[in-house]
Parts: C-alpha cells; structure tokens; sequence
C-alpha cells in the first residue's frame, strides 16, 4: 500500500444521492464535449464485490487510463479509511479494469443518463 500519511479518514460513508434530473444535466453536458468518449463504464458485481471485501477497504477510487491504442478505461482500486489506495507489489491486491464501455458493448442502456 502507499506509505503517505495524509490526515485523510475515509469512513465509506463518502458520496450521496444525486438528484436524476441533475445528472442527466451533466452526463448531457460530457456527451456534448466530449463525443467520441465512452458515456459510462459497466463493472460486474463479482470484482466489485472482492475489492470490497479486501481488509480495511472503506471504498473504491476510479482512475481514468488510455491504452496503448489511446482507447479510455477505467481502473479501480479498494481504498483504506486513510486514503490510500490497496495496491502493494508485495501482497496480491486487487486492481479492476473497465469491463464494458458503453456505446460499444452489449447491454448499454438507454435512458436519461446515457441520451437515448
């Protein structure tokens, strides 16, 4: 794991409701700029589900990546309550990688989020 001290206590409790009609305003506002970019990113609940349960992790933090093709993905990380990401080279940790970006894979939805 990270070796920074920070001050930070993450309770899991971070983040809130978001009203639907705002969101859609924003999601709106990403697909107006940025067209050619993914408008979400489906993780399935099994990788989900075992970063959650690593030891000490409090939540999940999403890092925006490029490949070696320029392609945009996602990668997630469990986080402890001081803010540090659960990545170690000398303990198996578990890093995500985007599953499936939508458009472009099965099951995209269509609604006020994603501008169908």
């Amino acid at each position: 794991m990270e070796n920074t001290n920070n001050g930070i206590h993450l309770t899991g409790r971070e983040g809130e409701e978001f009203d639907l009609q705002l969101a859609a305003s924003w999601t709106k506002n990403h697909r107006e700029k940025h067209p050619e970019q993914p408008v979400s990113h489906f993780f399935g609940k099994e990788i989900l589900q075992k970063i959650l349960a690593q030891e000490g992790c409090q939540g999940i933090r999403f890092y925006h990546a490029h490949d070696e093709n320029g392609k945009k993905h996602l990668i997630i990380v469990g986080a402890t309550s001081d803010g540090k990401d659960q990545i170690n080279t000398l303990q198996t940790l578990i890093v995500g990688q985007q599953g499936l970006p939508c458009p472009g894979s099965p099951g995209c939805p269509k609604n006020v989020l994603s501008g169908s």
